[in-house]
């Protein structure tokens, strides 16, 4: 192999997709057997990886993931876990799951003994592990775009509430327009985009249904 060659190799293994980019495309066995990504057209996705199977911090995270499922579905938006273990692991992890914890696990989890979509994901922290897959979040929309990623150490489990506000955030976005500020949850008031004259500026200071800081910053109920 040429050093040329291999260069080009290495960055693909741990190329890392943009936000607003096209999600990579795959086809991977799952414990609901193949699944595509063209498969969740129309859909939001949360696409999440998990260092291990039988592992205490990825234990808790699934039965976490389980919880806010429901929730998720009812935004339109399905669930989609990975890591690099046989889809046999998995199935006997989710039944220990289901064993322990008395939850049944309802999303698929990819199989990825190839890291192939691991490696299209950019899920695997080079200085960190060869072989584990990081604890990474993506939120893909329903045209195909990843819109948020969100990476936490092997040792450090995920906040659902804040994967859940981010979905929710970013459909708020889509639907109305406006941005939403730190910490923002379903109901506050969302950030108006600036005006770029003088004039709207100080009709927009005014505007009663409006809340200004200042004319750059105006928060409105939706």
């Amino acid at each position: 192999m040429s050093d040329l060659h291999a260069n080009h190799e290495e960055k693909q293994v741990w190329s890392l997709p943009r936000i607003n980019s096209k999600a990579p495309e795959f086809e991977a066995t799952t414990t609901h057997g193949t699944l595509r990504l063209k498969d969740y057209e129309g859909k939001w996705l949360v696409l999440f990886s998990h260092p291990a199977d039988f592992t205490p911090v990825c234990t808790t995270e699934f039965v976490a993931f389980q919880e806010i499922y429901p929730q998720l579905r009812e935004m339109d938006t399905e669930l989609l876990g990975l890591s690099i273990d046989s889809v046999h692991s998995h199935i006997a992890w989710i039944r220990n799951i289901e064993k322990n914890f008395h939850v049944e696990i309802e999303f698929p989890v990819i199989a990825d003994l190839n890291k192939d979509v691991a490696q299209k994901y950019g899920m695997i922290m080079p200085d960190e592990s060869s072989t584990e897959t990081s604890r990474a979040v993506f939120i893909i929309d329903d045209k195909g775009k990843v819109r948020s990623i969100i990476y936490y150490p092997l040792s450090t489990g995920r906040n659902m509430d804040e994967i859940v506000r981010a979905v929710k955030a970013l459909q708020t976005t889509d639907k109305y327009g406006y941005a939403t500020p730190a910490n923002w949850q379903e109901g506050d008031k969302v950030i108006v985009p600036p005006s770029t004259t003088t004039k709207g500026a100080k009709e927009r200071e005014a505007d009663e249904g409006m809340e200004c800081v200042d004319w750059y910053l105006c928060k409105k109920d939706l």
